[in-house]
């Protein structure tokens, strides 16, 4: 997604990065998902308070966006796995500093 513009936005770097990752679970979900692929029931038990429509939208717009990757494999039961892109990997510095910001400012 390097040197695009975001479609609803001008060319502010602040307004297109904040387009990616806005929505209340978008970077909580991406910090779950930054150690290893899980599956959609996964996820969904490490955030208890997030509906499976909601979760299922944030997916979705994470996906469309680039930010992660569906896989799905053809088996039986079927099993889907979602995973951080490339994209998405670098900005773990910055959800790395967030988590830090605020167990300092916080969490205190």
């Amino acid at each position: 997604m390097q040197n695009k513009q975001h479609k609803d936005f001008t060319k502010c770097p602040i307004e297109a990065s904040l387009a990616l990752i806005q929505g209340k679970w978008k970077v909580v979900i991406m910090f779950r998902l930054m150690d290893e692929p899980r599956r959609f029931n996964e996820l969904s038990r490490l955030l208890p308070q997030v509906t499976q429509r909601m979760l299922t939208n944030q997916l979705r717009e994470l996906e469309k966006d680039g930010l992660i990757h569906r896989e799905v494999y053809l088996q039986v039961p079927s099993k889907v796995e979602y995973s951080l892109t490339d994209l998405a990997n670098s900005l773990l510095p910055i959800l790395l500093a967030l988590k830090d910001w605020g167990k300092s400012h916080l969490l205190s």
